[in-house]
């Protein structure tokens, strides 16, 4: 019973951030014209050779989340940090992997 309680708590977190970036890229589209931002779901393609972004863009967007994730989750947050940028596989390439990477980011704040 608690393990199903703790991934429901989960799911909901993920599914918030989803939203978040969702909301970001909506108030972003007078400054892009993509088809994907018709209906931006998880796959949605951010940033790389398929993304909507370009690195202006991503930097923006980048910044409306942190302060989204600071008003809804009182967490400051730094998305860009030196071990996204380094990654081998970007965590900005979909809005999916983005809301992977804020959710970890969101449960190390929390440890400290």
């Amino acid at each position: 019973m608690t393990s199903t309680i703790r991934l429901k708590g989960i799911e909901r977190m993920k599914e918030k951030i989803t939203n978040l970036i969702i909301a970001s890229l909506r108030d972003m589209t007078d400054d892009i014209q993509s088809l994907e931002l018709e209906n931006p779901n998880a796959e949605t393609h951010l940033y790389g050779r398929t993304g909507i972004l370009d690195s202006l863009g991503l930097v923006r967007l980048l910044a409306d989340i942190e302060g989204r994730i600071s008003e809804e989750f009182r967490k400051e947050i730094t998305i860009a940090d030196d071990r996204a940028v380094s990654m081998r596989i970007s965590p900005f390439r979909t809005v999916g992997s983005l809301a992977d990477h804020i959710e970890r980011l969101l449960n190390e704040e929390g440890k400290s």
